[in-house]
């Protein structure tokens, strides 16, 4: 393939509506598998029918092809797979160790039950990802411990899933080292640290409101007696090391997948050395063709998800290919008349970039230069613009189900949930109950029109930049 090929983009029958229509029957699938309740694999059956459909779309069925194959190529798709696998592992070997209940008679004893372990829930999930930097990185810490032995204890399943979403976005949104702030800053030329602090306005008055909505809306379950009953085993505290040796190494930033594969081989490393589990019950090969264990049973357990991320990603790809989400973001631009009008062109474009892709870093980066453009044009502070856009992520990308924000907990949830009706949760559930997306929308929505934060330049600064601008273009 010559470098002329290379740059050529895939073209849709139809153009803009074309892709446009593709998207529709995948999201019409989509609600159809929500409003049944359906599992994993039924959101991945609606994607693979919009995926077939397009191809009726292309006007070369090998571009169309190559743009499958490149969205499947991604890096973010080989790391989000790899984690959820060495993940669902992890989490086997907490919830099979006697952790969940030992946890779980501790918080029946400090009180913790109900509402009150689903808001100290939230704020622990709040703690991690804002100490880490990383949304996705946080379920797999969280979930595997507080979602069992929040339901044992009386927490509603929903409202709890839910609350450690929220969490994970309020880190994602405002942790400095989180990838979306790092982004936000740098496309916008801010600071971080005064990104940050212009922020704190936004985020934490929505995480204080969403912890309210916890404790106000949260229902109460019964306290599972069984497991109340059961003795305390001390021993299995050891295995908190897992999640201990994922958040040390996220602090020292390193990549998920390192800081996951060295969290699982020291939980197994402990889970030996104690006595918890023997290494057959962790893999066995005990006659021909056949292979059992914690280990081959977890990565079974986890391939819906996979498979969900093998029809997403190459979706992704046909809209990036064909050009359809740079025509997205142009055309919010070409609706901003005023001030407001602007700061709702760059939540707008962000957000339904967010939804589509799927991840809000991605979004950011593609859309900085024209943010950046169309802030400067109407003297919108660049603190606002980074802020604008980050919110916005938090807001769109954690509030459909069909992002890693919904499918990952979903999937964690399921695997780990200590009863059956535990596992009835769906990626639309754990959207509907992350009350600080929500709770950010209604902020972003309040800012724009009351114009709450709003900052602008200075006119020496404007006057400046306009300068600058003018010299770039001759």
């Amino acid at each position: 393939m010559d470098k002329k090929e290379e740059k050529q983009k895939l073209e849709l029958r139809g153009g803009i509506g074309g892709a446009i229509t593709i998207l529709v029957i995948g999201l019409v699938f989509l609600v159809i598998a929500a409003l049944q309740h359906s599992k994993i694999i039924g959101y991945a059956v609606a994607f693979l029918i919009a995926l077939i459909v397009g191809i009726f779309f292309a006007k070369d069925e090998k571009q169309y092809a190559n743009a499958i194959v490149g969205g499947l190529t991604k890096p973010m798709f080989a790391t989000i797979a790899l984690a959820v696998l060495l993940a669902s592992i992890a989490g086997s070997l907490v919830s099979q160790s006697g952790l969940i209940g030992t946890l779980a008679v501790i918080a029946i004893k400090l009180g913790l039950t109900g509402k009150f372990f689903v808001a100290v829930t939230f704020i622990i999930t709040c703690l991690v990802s804002f100490s880490t930097g990383t949304s996705v990185g946080t379920y797999f810490v969280i979930i595997p411990i507080l979602y069992p032995a929040g339901i044992l204890i009386g927490a509603d399943p929903a409202f709890l899933i839910g609350a450690i979403a929220a969490g994970a976005a309020f880190g994602d949104n405002l942790a400095p080292i989180s990838d979306t702030t790092i982004a936000s800053a740098y496309t916008q030329e801010m600071d971080i640290g005064g990104v940050v602090k212009s922020r704190m306005k936004y985020s934490i008055v929505v995480g204080i409101i969403a912890l309210f909505l916890y404790l106000f809306f949260g229902p109460a379950g019964p306290i599972i007696g069984e497991y109340e009953a059961k003795a305390f085993n001390l021993v299995s505290l050891v295995m908190l090391v897992i999640p201990a040796v994922i958040v040390a190494l996220a602090l020292f930033r390193k990549h998920l997948i390192t800081a996951l594969s060295v969290g699982l081989v020291t939980g197994i490393i402990t889970s030996l050395i104690f006595g918890i589990f023997k290494p057959t019950q962790l893999l066995d090969f005990p006659k021909a063709f056949t292979v059992e264990g914690l280990i081959p049973s977890s990565i079974l357990g986890v391939m819906p998800t996979i498979l969900f991320l093998m029809v997403i990603f190459p979706l992704l790809g046909v809209m990036e290919n064909s050009g359809t989400l740079d025509r997205l973001g142009s055309g919010f631009s070409k609706l901003a008349k005023s001030p407001r009008k602007a700061e709702a062109s760059i939540v707008g474009s962000v957000g339904i970039l967010t939804m589509v892709t799927g991840v809000t870093s991605a979004a950011i980066i593609s859309l900085g230069d024209m943010v950046k453009d169309l802030g400067k044009r109407f003297k919108i502070d660049g603190y606002r613009r980074a802020n604008l856009m980050d919110c916005a992520g938090a807001t769109f990308c954690f509030i459909v189900p069909w992002t890693v924000h919904a499918i990952i907990p979903t999937m964690l949830a399921k695997a780990n949930a200590p009863i059956e009706s535990a596992k009835l949760i769906s990626p639309a559930t754990v959207c509907l109950h992350n009350f600080y997306s929500w709770t950010m929308l209604v902020m972003l929505i309040f800012a724009i029109i009351t114009g709450y934060g709003r900052t602008f330049l200075s006119d020496a600064t404007a006057h400046e930049i306009k300068k600058t601008v003018n010299k770039e273009e001759l």
